[in-house]
Formats: structure tokens, sequence, C-alpha cells
């Protein structure tokens, strides 16, 4: 155990940085530094200035860099390789979902942090947030048996340069807000054993395009789990969970926000009375940061392994893999060799 700050260097200015840097603040840590592809560009010396982050120089400047850990929050193709070298470079990563852009690198990385010792984390800030611990107390204690799970997250991207429109970066709308369901329905079900699948796709198609939007449904045996994602839908846009058991049903909208000001209000009907769960505000992003802290430094467990990132990856390949095809797709769950 040590007294001194948690270290912490980001790759690149994304705006998602801008959640991270007070999130690492709030948890104890320290923001070294930032890289950037060009260190000498107004942008570059605005953020370093409206931060207060030194900038230090390229990646490569920063994966070299005197650090106890790196957020990597650039484009989907992009982190497998940054990833992959702040690990070999001996430092602990955050990296932004999806973790990778199929299965096979997310266990190429699982791999590299188990042979370096360093902690790797998919940054699924939601997954912190107190309405989750509350949504799974609710679905275990109250709704019995669960039959069906329906998640939905969607926007409208009008950005026509943004990365998440270009097939080759890992984009679409699956890779983006569809990780969001695919993650909440598996913590609540665990790991589906075949899913379907469809999508609409930009000018290429599946073989060239990103899905503007998907729906996918995920077989549990005793149980259906549906999806749907998108990047055409109008504000406001949903972020709505619904789970019916054999004994009540929950729904609630903003389950996916990762910081919230105001409650989230969870409706809830079961053993014959219907009534709403007010869950206080929270800051997803400081407490993830704090229990990855804790599990670089060795003070706990972590909660969720590079394996669960590997699963999250298996899913969607299967889900991508059904959309183009038209075909029902299966999956193996069984543990991967060693």
């Amino acid at each position: 155990m040590t007294d001194a700050p948690f270290r912490w260097g980001l790759l690149g200015a994304a705006r998602i940085a801008r959640a991270l840097i007070p999130a690492i603040r709030e948890a104890g840590g320290e923001v070294t530094g930032v890289a950037v592809r060009d260190p000498q560009s107004a942008r570059a010396q605005a953020f370093s200035q409206e931060w207060n982050v030194p900038v230090l120089g390229t990646y490569d400047d920063l994966i070299g860099a005197d650090l106890d850990a790196v957020y990597n929050p650039l484009p989907n193709d992009a982190h497998l390789p940054w990833t992959l070298a702040a690990l070999n470079a001996g430092k602990h990563v955050l990296t932004e979902k999806p973790l990778t852009l199929n299965a096979a690198q997310a266990a190429q990385l699982a791999e590299a942090a188990a042979r370096s010792g360093r902690t790797l984390l998919e940054a699924f800030a939601y997954r912190f947030q107190p309405q989750i611990d509350r949504v799974r107390q609710i679905a275990a204690e109250e709704l019995g048996d669960l039959r069906a799970v329906h998640g939905a997250f969607g926007f409208h991207l009008t950005n026509p340069d943004d990365f998440r429109w270009n097939a080759a970066q890992g984009g679409g709308a699956l890779y983006d807000v569809g990780t969001y369901p695919v993650n909440l329905i598996r913590l609540l079900l665990g790991e589906p054993h075949a899913v379907t699948a469809t999508a609409r796709w930009t000018d290429g198609g599946p073989a060239g395009g990103v899905d503007i939007a998907l729906s996918g449904v995920l077989e549990y045996g005793g149980a259906l789990a549906s999806l749907d994602c998108a990047f055409d839908w109008l504000e406001p846009a949903p972020q709505r969970l619904t789970v019916v058991g054999s004994r009540g049903t929950l729904d609630v909208n903003g389950v996916f926000n990762s910081h919230t000001h105001e409650p989230v209000t969870l409706h809830v009907t079961a053993g014959g009375r219907t009534w709403e769960d007010s869950v206080a505000p929270g800051n997803g992003y400081a407490r993830m940061v704090a229990h990855f802290q804790r599990t670089a430094r060795g003070q706990e467990p972590p909660l969720y392994p590079p394996q669960d990132a590997e699963a999250q990856m298996r899913v969607l390949d299967a889900l991508y893999a059904s959309a183009r095809s038209g075909q029902r797709v299966t999956l193996t769950t069984s543990p991967r060799p060693a």
C-alpha cells in the first residue's frame, strides 16, 4: 500500500477524456499528462490549458513515460495496438469499449495483461452506477425466474466525419451504443448460447458499410433477451431496460447513464403491487477509476477481468455474423484452452 498518487496518462484528447479527468482526481489519482498525434497543435494546447494537464508528446512518448496507468479512449481500431503497447511497457490500462474489434484481439490483450501482471479493464463506467446495483438486486429478489430482458440505446449521430461512420475504424451502432445493452443483458443472464440479428447499413452494406441500426435476440434457454441500437434515433433517445420475470416486471429509462445528477427511477410491478424505486445520483466514472486503482495496487480483486471483455466480444462477433449472413449463430461459452 502506498500514499503516493496513482499516476495516469491519457492517449488523445477525446471528449470522453473530459469525463475521466475529474473522475481520476475525485478518486485520488493524478493526471500526469496527455499525448496527442500533434503535440504542437492549437487543439492540444487548448486542452492542456483547459484541464491543467501537460502535453507529454506523442503516444509513444506517453507509453514510455513514468506512469502507473494509461487511459485509451482512441477510435476502436486503435484499442488493440496502443493497449498492447502500454501493457508491454508495464502500464495498467483502462480501455474504452469495445475493448477490441473481435474476440481474438480481446484474447490477445487478456494474455498480455496476464503475462505483464498488469490490470486491464474495459471502461463500462455505467456498471459502477447505483442504478445498476439496484436493477440487479430487484431482478434477483423480486422478479422470480427471468423470462425476457430488453435493452435499447440510441441517439442521432449527425457528424459525417465521426470515426463511427468508418468501417475500417470499427464504426457502427453495435460497437458504440449497442455494447451497453449487450453488456447489461450479460450481467443479468450470463452468456447466451445463440443469437440472431438484423441491421440497416450505410452505403456498402454488410460487406463495406457500418450498421446504422441493429436489432438482435440472445437465446438463454429459459429466457430470451433482445436489444435495439441506432445512430438515427431522434432526441430524446432512450436508454431503456425492461426485465420480465415469473413474478414481476421492471422498467427503467436512463439506465446506461454513467454520471447522473438526478435520481434514476425504476418502475416495478411484483408481488401484487406496483411501486417506483428512486435511486440516488452517482458518478460511475469516479467509482470505476477508484476500483481500477485499488485493483492495480492489489487491494481488491477485479470485478470485471479481461476474460469478461473477451466474452463480451464473442457476443458482438456473433451478432455481427448473424446480421451479415441472415443466419442464427451459436456460441461456445467454454473456457479458452490454457
